[in-house]
Protein backbone atom coordinates (compact mmCIF):
# COMPACT_ATOMS: atom_id res chain seq x y z
CA UNK A 1 0.00 0.00 0.00
CA UNK A 2 1.01 3.67 -0.55
CA UNK A 3 0.09 5.32 2.90
CA UNK A 4 0.55 8.98 3.89
CA UNK A 5 0.94 9.73 7.50
CA UNK A 6 0.40 13.00 8.82
CA UNK A 7 2.37 13.57 12.40
CA UNK A 8 4.74 10.73 10.89
CA UNK A 9 7.71 12.46 13.09
CA UNK A 10 5.94 12.10 16.73
CA UNK A 11 6.28 8.81 18.57
CA UNK A 12 3.56 7.44 17.40
CA UNK A 13 4.38 8.27 13.49
CA UNK A 14 7.39 7.06 13.78
CA UNK A 15 7.10 3.62 15.05
CA UNK A 16 4.44 3.53 12.89
CA UNK A 17 6.42 4.60 9.74
CA UNK A 18 8.63 2.22 10.64
CA UNK A 19 6.64 -1.05 11.48
CA UNK A 20 4.87 -0.31 7.83
CA UNK A 21 7.52 -0.03 5.99
CA UNK A 22 9.29 -2.93 7.90
CA UNK A 23 5.93 -4.39 6.41
CA UNK A 24 6.69 -3.76 2.45
CA UNK A 25 4.43 -0.59 2.27
CA UNK A 26 5.55 2.85 0.74
CA UNK A 27 4.95 5.10 3.58
CA UNK A 28 5.19 8.87 2.60
CA UNK A 29 5.57 11.96 5.68
CA UNK A 30 3.11 14.44 5.12
CA UNK A 31 6.26 17.62 5.63
CA UNK A 32 4.66 20.06 6.97
CA UNK A 33 6.21 23.54 4.74
CA UNK A 34 4.77 26.26 3.65
CA UNK A 35 7.63 25.44 0.65
CA UNK A 36 8.57 22.46 1.03
CA UNK A 37 9.70 20.31 -2.35
CA UNK A 38 8.47 16.56 -0.68
CA UNK A 39 6.61 14.69 -2.72
CA UNK A 40 3.26 14.65 -0.42
CA UNK A 41 3.21 18.44 2.10
CA UNK A 42 1.25 20.53 3.18
CA UNK A 43 0.46 23.78 5.68
CA UNK A 44 -2.88 23.95 7.11
CA UNK A 45 -3.11 27.47 8.38
CA UNK A 46 -2.99 28.49 4.86
CA UNK A 47 -5.06 25.63 3.74
CA UNK A 48 -2.28 24.00 1.65
CA UNK A 49 -1.81 21.05 0.82
CA UNK A 50 0.03 18.94 -2.43
CA UNK A 51 -0.10 15.27 -2.98
CA UNK A 52 1.79 13.95 -5.92
CA UNK A 53 -0.57 12.84 -8.38
CA UNK A 54 1.71 10.44 -9.68
CA UNK A 55 1.18 8.39 -7.05
CA UNK A 56 -1.69 6.50 -5.91
CA UNK A 57 -2.81 7.00 -2.50
CA UNK A 58 -3.97 3.64 -0.63
CA UNK A 59 -4.60 5.15 2.56
CA UNK A 60 -4.09 8.41 5.00
CA UNK A 61 -2.89 8.50 8.76
CA UNK A 62 -3.49 11.85 10.19
CA UNK A 63 -1.79 11.85 13.75
CA UNK A 64 -1.45 16.11 13.62
CA UNK A 65 -2.20 18.26 16.43
CA UNK A 66 -0.73 20.50 18.83
CA UNK A 67 0.63 18.68 21.66
CA UNK A 68 -1.62 18.97 24.92
CA UNK A 69 0.56 18.73 27.48
CA UNK A 70 3.48 20.43 25.88
CA UNK A 71 2.95 23.60 28.24
CA UNK A 72 0.46 25.49 30.40
CA UNK A 73 -3.13 26.17 29.10
CA UNK A 74 -4.11 29.69 28.51
CA UNK A 75 -7.23 30.70 25.74
CA UNK A 76 -4.64 31.08 22.87
CA UNK A 77 -2.89 27.62 23.81
CA UNK A 78 -6.53 26.03 24.26
CA UNK A 79 -7.73 28.07 20.49
CA UNK A 80 -4.15 26.63 19.14
CA UNK A 81 -4.99 22.67 20.72
CA UNK A 82 -7.93 22.86 19.46
CA UNK A 83 -7.81 24.64 15.59
CA UNK A 84 -4.43 22.63 14.81
CA UNK A 85 -6.62 19.46 14.92
CA UNK A 86 -9.79 21.01 13.52
CA UNK A 87 -7.59 22.28 10.39
CA UNK A 88 -5.83 19.47 9.32
CA UNK A 89 -8.22 16.76 9.50
CA UNK A 90 -10.52 19.37 7.95
CA UNK A 91 -7.64 19.74 5.09
CA UNK A 92 -6.99 16.47 4.55
CA UNK A 93 -10.72 15.10 4.18
CA UNK A 94 -11.95 17.93 1.91
CA UNK A 95 -8.14 16.80 -0.42
CA UNK A 96 -9.07 13.45 -0.27
CA UNK A 97 -12.98 13.99 -1.14
CA UNK A 98 -11.75 15.77 -4.20
CA UNK A 99 -9.28 13.39 -5.51
CA UNK A 100 -10.53 11.33 -8.73
CA UNK A 101 -9.23 8.11 -7.04
CA UNK A 102 -9.41 8.98 -3.26
CA UNK A 103 -7.96 6.84 -0.79
CA UNK A 104 -9.72 3.61 0.31
CA UNK A 105 -8.87 4.46 3.87
CA UNK A 106 -8.58 7.11 6.29
CA UNK A 107 -7.46 7.13 10.09
CA UNK A 108 -7.36 9.62 12.06
CA UNK A 109 -6.16 10.47 15.92
CA UNK A 110 -8.85 11.45 18.55
CA UNK A 111 -8.39 11.11 21.88
CA UNK A 112 -10.14 9.52 25.47
CA UNK A 113 -11.08 13.33 25.87
CA UNK A 114 -14.43 12.19 24.11
CA UNK A 115 -15.77 10.87 26.89
CA UNK A 116 -15.12 13.25 29.65
CA UNK A 117 -14.68 12.40 33.66
CA UNK A 118 -15.98 9.19 33.50
CA UNK A 119 -15.41 8.15 37.20
CA UNK A 120 -15.74 4.50 37.97
CA UNK A 121 -17.96 4.28 35.13
CA UNK A 122 -16.69 1.68 31.92
CA UNK A 123 -17.58 3.13 28.61
CA UNK A 124 -16.86 2.05 25.11
CA UNK A 125 -17.61 3.35 21.42
CA UNK A 126 -21.28 3.93 21.75
CA UNK A 127 -21.20 5.83 24.95
CA UNK A 128 -22.44 9.58 24.78
CA UNK A 129 -19.79 12.34 24.36
CA UNK A 130 -18.64 13.58 27.50
CA UNK A 131 -18.36 17.14 28.72
CA UNK A 132 -15.52 19.90 29.38
CA UNK A 133 -12.75 21.04 26.51
CA UNK A 134 -11.55 17.93 25.94
CA UNK A 135 -14.33 16.55 25.03
CA UNK A 136 -15.48 19.70 23.15
CA UNK A 137 -11.89 19.27 21.17
CA UNK A 138 -12.79 15.46 20.55
CA UNK A 139 -15.89 15.72 18.68
CA UNK A 140 -14.89 18.43 17.05
CA UNK A 141 -12.03 17.05 15.75
CA UNK A 142 -13.91 13.71 14.45
CA UNK A 143 -16.57 16.04 12.64
CA UNK A 144 -13.92 17.63 11.00
CA UNK A 145 -13.91 14.31 8.92
CA UNK A 146 -17.15 14.59 7.54
CA UNK A 147 -16.28 15.30 3.50
CA UNK A 148 -14.26 11.98 3.80
CA UNK A 149 -16.93 10.11 5.82
CA UNK A 150 -19.58 11.59 2.55
CA UNK A 151 -17.41 10.72 -0.33
CA UNK A 152 -17.28 7.17 1.15
CA UNK A 153 -14.23 6.87 2.23
CA UNK A 154 -13.81 3.71 5.04
CA UNK A 155 -13.23 6.68 8.16
CA UNK A 156 -11.21 5.42 11.10
CA UNK A 157 -11.36 7.43 14.79
CA UNK A 158 -8.63 5.97 16.90
CA UNK A 159 -9.52 7.42 20.61
CA UNK A 160 -6.11 6.40 21.94
CA UNK A 161 -5.03 6.42 25.45
CA UNK A 162 -1.84 7.11 27.56
CA UNK A 163 0.57 5.43 25.09
CA UNK A 164 3.24 3.94 27.39
CA UNK A 165 7.05 4.31 25.66
CA UNK A 166 10.34 4.69 26.75
CA UNK A 167 11.00 7.03 24.20
CA UNK A 168 8.57 9.42 24.70
CA UNK A 169 5.08 10.89 26.55
CA UNK A 170 4.28 10.30 29.56
CA UNK A 171 6.25 7.51 30.71
CA UNK A 172 9.21 8.69 30.06
CA UNK A 173 8.31 12.18 31.86
CA UNK A 174 8.12 9.67 34.95
CA UNK A 175 10.95 7.31 34.93
CA UNK A 176 13.54 9.89 36.36
CA UNK A 177 11.51 10.94 39.54
CA UNK A 178 10.05 7.64 39.85
CA UNK A 179 13.96 6.20 40.03
CA UNK A 180 14.39 8.61 42.37
CA UNK A 181 11.80 6.96 44.76
CA UNK A 182 9.78 10.41 44.05
CA UNK A 183 7.20 9.22 42.68
CA UNK A 184 3.74 8.63 44.39
CA UNK A 185 -0.23 8.43 43.85
CA UNK A 186 -1.87 11.91 42.37
CA UNK A 187 -4.80 13.49 44.38
CA UNK A 188 -6.73 10.50 46.09
CA UNK A 189 -5.77 7.96 43.36
CA UNK A 190 -8.72 6.94 41.94
CA UNK A 191 -8.92 8.84 38.62
CA UNK A 192 -8.90 5.40 36.13
CA UNK A 193 -5.95 6.13 33.85
CA UNK A 194 -6.46 3.87 30.20
CA UNK A 195 -3.38 3.07 29.06
CA UNK A 196 -1.81 1.33 25.88
CA UNK A 197 1.68 0.19 24.79
CA UNK A 198 3.42 1.86 21.67
CA UNK A 199 3.59 -1.98 20.38
CA UNK A 200 -0.16 -2.50 20.57
CA UNK A 201 -1.08 1.21 19.71
CA UNK A 202 1.44 0.63 16.30
CA UNK A 203 -0.43 -2.86 15.38
CA UNK A 204 -4.18 -1.60 16.32
CA UNK A 205 -3.70 0.79 13.25
CA UNK A 206 -2.08 -1.89 11.16
CA UNK A 207 -4.74 -4.05 12.19
CA UNK A 208 -7.83 -1.57 11.20
CA UNK A 209 -5.75 -0.65 7.70
CA UNK A 210 -5.79 -4.78 7.23
CA UNK A 211 -9.89 -5.04 8.22
CA UNK A 212 -12.35 -3.48 5.80
CA UNK A 213 -15.40 -4.46 8.37
CA UNK A 214 -14.31 -1.83 10.81
CA UNK A 215 -15.18 2.13 10.53
CA UNK A 216 -15.87 4.81 12.69
CA UNK A 217 -14.39 5.42 16.43
CA UNK A 218 -12.10 2.92 17.94
CA UNK A 219 -10.75 3.00 21.24
CA UNK A 220 -7.09 2.48 21.44
CA UNK A 221 -6.17 1.37 24.69
CA UNK A 222 -5.95 -2.00 26.65
CA UNK A 223 -8.57 -3.72 27.87
CA UNK A 224 -7.27 -3.79 31.27
CA UNK A 225 -7.86 0.24 32.74
CA UNK A 226 -6.21 0.67 36.29
CA UNK A 227 -6.10 3.32 38.77
CA UNK A 228 -3.92 5.74 39.59
CA UNK A 229 -2.99 4.26 42.90
CA UNK A 230 -2.89 0.52 41.01
CA UNK A 231 -0.48 2.47 37.75
CA UNK A 232 1.81 4.05 40.50
CA UNK A 233 2.34 1.12 43.15
CA UNK A 234 2.70 -1.23 39.45
CA UNK A 235 4.96 1.04 38.19
CA UNK A 236 7.28 1.14 41.62
CA UNK A 237 7.49 -2.65 41.45
CA UNK A 238 8.37 -2.60 38.22
CA UNK A 239 11.89 -0.29 39.29
CA UNK A 240 11.94 -1.42 42.60
CA UNK A 241 11.52 2.09 43.94
CA UNK A 242 9.20 3.04 46.72
CA UNK A 243 6.36 4.94 45.78
CA UNK A 244 5.52 7.03 48.91
CA UNK A 245 5.41 10.88 48.22
CA UNK A 246 2.00 11.91 46.52
CA UNK A 247 0.85 14.83 44.53
CA UNK A 248 -2.10 16.44 46.26
CA UNK A 249 -4.81 17.44 43.75
CA UNK A 250 -4.26 21.40 45.51
CA UNK A 251 -0.83 21.25 43.67
CA UNK A 252 -1.49 19.30 40.58
CA UNK A 253 -4.22 22.76 40.03
CA UNK A 254 -1.36 25.74 41.63
CA UNK A 255 1.13 23.83 39.33
CA UNK A 256 -0.51 23.06 35.86
CA UNK A 257 -3.53 25.03 36.45
CA UNK A 258 -6.87 23.77 33.76
CA UNK A 259 -4.14 21.47 31.93
CA UNK A 260 -3.19 19.28 35.11
CA UNK A 261 -7.01 19.08 36.19
CA UNK A 262 -7.94 17.56 32.90
CA UNK A 263 -5.30 15.13 32.34
CA UNK A 264 -4.50 14.39 36.06
CA UNK A 265 -7.65 14.55 37.55
CA UNK A 266 -10.16 12.84 35.23
CA UNK A 267 -11.21 9.61 35.36
CA UNK A 268 -11.25 7.66 32.02
CA UNK A 269 -12.28 4.21 32.06
CA UNK A 270 -12.52 3.39 28.64
CA UNK A 271 -12.97 -0.24 26.95
CA UNK A 272 -12.06 -1.03 23.22
CA UNK A 273 -14.95 -2.83 22.40
CA UNK A 274 -14.31 -2.43 18.89
CA UNK A 275 -11.03 -3.51 18.48
CA UNK A 276 -11.88 -6.92 20.44
CA UNK A 277 -14.60 -7.69 18.83
CA UNK A 278 -13.19 -7.21 15.21
CA UNK A 279 -10.38 -10.17 16.69
CA UNK A 280 -7.49 -7.99 17.86
CA UNK A 281 -5.49 -9.47 20.14
CA UNK A 282 -3.07 -7.19 22.48
CA UNK A 283 0.14 -7.78 22.92
CA UNK A 284 0.15 -6.46 26.22
CA UNK A 285 -2.78 -6.70 27.74
CA UNK A 286 -2.02 -6.20 31.17
CA UNK A 287 0.01 -3.07 33.06
CA UNK A 288 2.78 -5.43 34.30
CA UNK A 289 3.49 -7.06 31.56
CA UNK A 290 3.62 -3.87 29.36
CA UNK A 291 6.27 -2.24 32.28
CA UNK A 292 7.96 -4.98 32.57
CA UNK A 293 8.20 -5.70 28.76
CA UNK A 294 9.39 -1.93 28.53
CA UNK A 295 11.47 -1.44 31.30
CA UNK A 296 13.18 -5.32 32.10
Amino acid sequence: MNIVISGATGLIGTALTRALTAAGHNVYGLARSPQSSALFHWWPPAQQIHFDPDIPVDAVINLAGAGIADKRWNDERKREIKQSRIMATRLLAEKMAAMRHPPQVFISASALGYYGDTGDQAVTESSAVGEGFLAEVARDWEQAAAPAVAAGIRTLFIRTGIVLSTEGGALQQMLLPFRLGLGGIIADGRQYMSWISLRDEVEGIRFLLEHPGVSGPVNLVAPNPVSNRAFTKTLGKVLHRPTLIPLPAAVVKLVFGEMGEHLLLTSTRVQPRVLEQAGYRFLDPTLRGALENLLQ
